[in-house]
């Protein structure tokens, strides 16, 4: 028998589509002793891995992994995570607070409530630049959708190669001072690498012009006061933040009550049971069989 241990906030849902899969030579254990396979949301189980002897796989319950990739944390398993459910509540995410700004709905329903009577001049997204940087399934699937609201997409990689035919352009990550320069928002996908660390600071940002930037990546990515500087010297017209270096934010933290900054409690792209529980299956099949597992991590590379 295989025996899954699940670690999870959403630990009865997860049992309860095991049960109902009754997936062959499957069996829940409580018993981190026993468990091989660990079905896991990487920061709970994050601190626990040394209790788990025999593990051979865990199957991350979230696309982002870095709480388990850590030097200092072992890596003698098979790390695989979630990819391709996210695109589309990323780009629901962006797109809706891009019209909400632009179209200055809030502002209105602060008016209705006043019964004032008033318009206000605005911008279409249409012939508006987006930057996107990380261009995997989650930045093609959101370039696609900007695409289809009339934006030019530019995309940024390690490479420089262009990943998807919705790209007008695709920059290396060398040259991403230049697609800043072009920029009317500003989209963050990365994941959490050393590479990545402070990668949008002061000097970064002043390469932009008065553009709506966007975090949905991880929070390691974006110095804080670089930010905040940023927002300050009009190189950004605002900010959209949903991921932080350290969650949740402290009440003091000055992120809260800045009048140019919108934050979300990393909620732009929940993983929702069900799909997840849809890779998890197929993936069961594959270690079962002994086969290259889906999504699988690179500790080296982070992702």
């Amino acid at each position: 028998m295989i025996k899954v241990k699940i670690v999870s906030r959403q630990q009865q849902r997860y049992v309860q589509l095991l049960t109902n899969a009754q997936l062959p030579q499957l069996e829940i254990t409580e018993d981190p002793q026993q468990a091989t396979v660990l079905l896991a949301d990487p920061p709970l189980v994050a601190p626990h891995l040394a209790e788990y002897p025999h593990l051979q796989w865990l199957q991350s319950t979230y696309a982002g992994i870095d709480a388990l990739i850590k030097p200092e944390i072992r890596q003698d398993y098979r790390l695989t995570n979630i990819r391709g459910i996210f695109g589309p509540l990323i780009a629901e995410y962006i797109l809706g607070h891009i019209l909400n700004h632009q179209r200055h709905f809030p502002r209105y329903k602060l008016q209705q409530q006043q019964s004032h009577w008033q318009s206000h001049p605005y911008q279409s997204m249409a012939g508006k630049i987006m930057v996107i940087i990380g261009t995997g399934t989650i930045g093609q699937h959101l370039a696609k959708v900007g695409a289809v609201f009339g934006c030019h997409i530019i995309g940024v990689n390690r490479s420089g190669i262009t990943a998807s035919a919705d790209f007008q352009k695709t920059y290396a990550i060398t040259a991403l001072n230049t697609a800043l320069t072009q920029a009317d928002y500003v989209v963050s996908i990365l994941p959490a690498t050393t590479n990545t660390d402070d990668l949008f600071d002061q000097d970064r940002f002043s390469h932009c012009k008065n553009a709506l930037f966007f975090n949905v990546g991880r929070g390691n990515a974006v110095d804080e006061q670089g930010l905040l500087i940023a927002l300050e010297q009009q190189y950004l017209c605002h900010a959209f933040i949903d991921v932080f270096k350290t969650e949740p934010l402290t009440t003091d933290h000055p992120f809260w009550r800045h009048p140019k900054i919108t934050l979300t409690p990393h909620i732009a792209a929940e993983s929702f049971p069900e799909q997840v529980f849809t890779i998890f299956k197929a993936n069961y099949f594959h270690f079962q069989q002994q086969q290259k597992l889906n999504y699988l991590i690179d500790f080296k590379k982070g992702y």
